[in-house]
């Protein structure tokens, strides 16, 4: 058991934590879902990413709160330093940082920097399946008002090294809003649709889109957790996109 007592407010931190560096965590959000036994584990459900319960966070008195630049609120984090908690906070824009970011985070939370999923999770991307023609997607993140992704991003890299290019990749905004209208003109190859943040289905999403461009339905948590997921992320994602494309 652990003797570090790690709250993690970032769902793919939570994963990487908890297979890694057993009875560490003490706290974490309603949005972590993997592993799927935290509750049974004692792990405390502390709110959401955005708007996390600081007074239940220190009274678990943890010895560090792990936290991430683009998914927590600069308010939230500020008041857990006001009550003297050590807040260590990611930045994530890619996938080499992401494992930089992940062994930084693993050795603070007391566990070793280098796991052995964290290696055959850099191995699998070193020349992860890509198809012949790189096709030109969107990836709506959001409906109501419609978001994709943009510039520097974590899942656009991941798309990037799979062989997908990023209509919006070159836009001011790292997740702009688009109209509809202006994403269905949009001469677009395939769109790429995951089932979070907003839980896109073969029912809810599809539709808005022109009959004649390509749908992938993919996973979430493999295109924009960095944790254990990471490791099988290539084939499940490439497997996704070969079927929409085919």
């Amino acid at each position: 058991m652990a003797d570090t007592r790690v709250v993690s407010l970032v769902p793919s931190l939570t994963e990487a934590v908890a297979v890694t560096v057993p009875g560490a965590l003490v706290g974490a959000t309603d949005w972590c879902s993997h592993p799927a036994d935290l509750d049974d584990l004692g792990v405390v459900r502390v709110g959401g990413t955005k708007n996390p319960d600081v007074p239940a966070i220190v009274a678990l008195a943890p010895d560090l709160v792990i936290a991430n630049e683009e998914e927590n609120r600069p308010a939230d984090l500020a008041a857990l330093r006001a009550a003297g908690l050590d807040v260590l906070v990611t930045e994530v824009r890619g996938l080499d940082q992401a494992f930089a970011e992940l062994a930084r985070v693993l050795a603070a939370c007391g566990g070793p920097a280098r796991p052995p999923w964290l290696d055959r999770a850099e191995a699998a991307w070193l020349d992860p399946a890509r198809p012949a023609i790189r096709p030109r997607a969107a990836v709506p993140i959001w409906r109501r008002p419609w978001m994709v992704l943009g510039r520097d991003t974590f899942a656009g890299d991941l798309l990037a090294r799979l062989g997908v290019d990023n209509a919006y990749a070159r836009h001011d905004e790292r997740y702009p809003r688009v109209p509809l209208d202006d994403l269905r003109a949009a001469d677009l190859d395939l769109v790429v649709l995951p089932d979070e943040p907003y839980r896109f289905t073969r029912d809810d999403g599809p539709e808005a889109f022109p009959a004649s461009v390509p749908v992938a339905l993919v996973s979430g948590r493999h295109l924009t957790w960095y944790g254990p997921s990471l490791a099988e992320a290539p084939a499940v994602l490439s497997a996704a996109l070969r079927a929409a494309v085919r």
